[in-house]
């Protein structure tokens, strides 16, 4: 088997080639080293083996997809987006870059994908008030954030709700500008699915972490960031009051999704586009998180709960794990209380 795989030199595209070639797979590897997640060092000096190419001129490098069995596409620009003049780049690496990569497949007759799709798709997570059932929430007003009061309400009574498991049936709701992209992503793939014809499987990956995660920037994630101040002796700094819930996934599972997807992908139907939860399945609180770290650090400081907040931002995104576990076999193998106790000492990505 022969899979093209983006963003390769990445956090999850490291471990994604390490896994692929462990289960005997041939790695063609490309990526951009864009400067926010590798810095301008790395990509003056790209790693050995991966090509330095931009998906959205994938049409000047089509040639690399002769033989390609499936194309994993990981590249793309991470984050929530600092401020709304992130907009052109999530467009562009995101949007653009993958319906290039996917025109590209067309023109040489690849036929089978799978890509790196987000929890953010969600918008808020499942909730459910005990009088009225389910219910979707709209997004948080500023004026509430600013009162300190953080939990939706139930739309109908303004009671409180309580955080459900998400699966991959429920409505897309893109909150930021990396959500809106990650959404037309999908979109792409569906429609390229149809139309070239192909199959394409979209996996929307959780909070991850591990081993290789770049340092304290605006794009990184969290747990990256609550171990930069512990590093610094600073208690971590969390926003709201600490209890938002979110599922935090070990990149090393997440690498195993994406060779199962791979090897699933091949005996999918033409025409077929299936989105998969990619999560640990044990949730847990933000200030939690915090804990963890700064437990696996052996650094006795509790988090800062600063009730701060970021309009915009979810309350709870909660993944149920069935449907990937059900069809393609994944369940992830570290917990988040063993895998973020790891993470305190692990080595990062400058």
């Amino acid at each position: 088997m022969r899979v093209l795989l983006t963003g390769a030199a990445g956090f999850i595209g490291k471990a994604t080639a390490t896994e692929l070639r462990r289960r005997g797979v041939e790695v063609v590897a490309v990526d951009l080293l864009l400067p926010h997640a590798h810095g301008e060092a790395t990509r003056s000096a790209p790693p050995d083996g991966v090509h330095l190419l931009d998906t959205r001129e994938a049409g000047r490098w089509a040639h690399l997809l002769d033989g390609v069995d499936v194309v994993v596409h990981l590249a793309a620009m991470l984050g929530a987006g600092v401020t709304a003049a992130d907009l052109p780049l999530y467009a562009g690496h995101n949007d653009l870059g993958t319906a290039a990569v996917l025109a590209a497949m067309h023109e040489r007759g690849v036929g089978r994908f799978v890509q790196a799709s987000s929890m953010v798709v969600y918008g808020e997570g499942r909730y459910t008030c005990v009088e009225h059932g389910d219910q979707a929430p709209g997004p948080r007003t500023r004026e509430r954030l600013e009162a300190g009061v953080f939990d939706n309400p139930c739309p109908v009574c303004d009671g409180p709700l309580s955080w459900a498991l998400v699966d991959e049936s429920a409505p897309l709701d893109p909150r930021s500008s990396y959500a809106a992209s990650k959404v037309a992503q999908e979109h792409y793939a569906a429609a390229w699915a149809r139309q070239s014809p192909g199959s394409a499987i979209s996996l929307r990956y959780h909070n991850v972490y591990g081993p290789g995660m770049p340092r304290d920037t605006p794009y990184s994630g969290v747990a990256a960031m609550f171990r930069s101040s512990l590093e610094r002796g600073e208690a971590p700094v969390v926003f709201e009051d600490g209890g938002q819930v979110r599922d935090f996934v070990h990149v090393e599972d997440v690498a195993r999704a994406n060779v199962a997807a791979a090897f699933a992908v091949l005996d999918r139907s033409e025409g077929e586009h299936v989105a998969y939860n990619v999560c640990s399945g044990e949730p847990i609180g933000i200030a939690d998180v915090a804990r963890a770290v700064a437990a696996g650090a052996g650094i006795g400081l509790e988090p800062r709960v600063t009730g701060q907040f970021r309009v915009g931002d979810v309350r709870h995104v909660v993944a149920s794990p069935r449907r990937a576990r059900d069809e393609l076999g994944f369940t992830a193998s570290i917990t988040p209380a063993e895998g973020l106790a790891q993470f305190a000492t692990a080595p990062l990505r400058p």
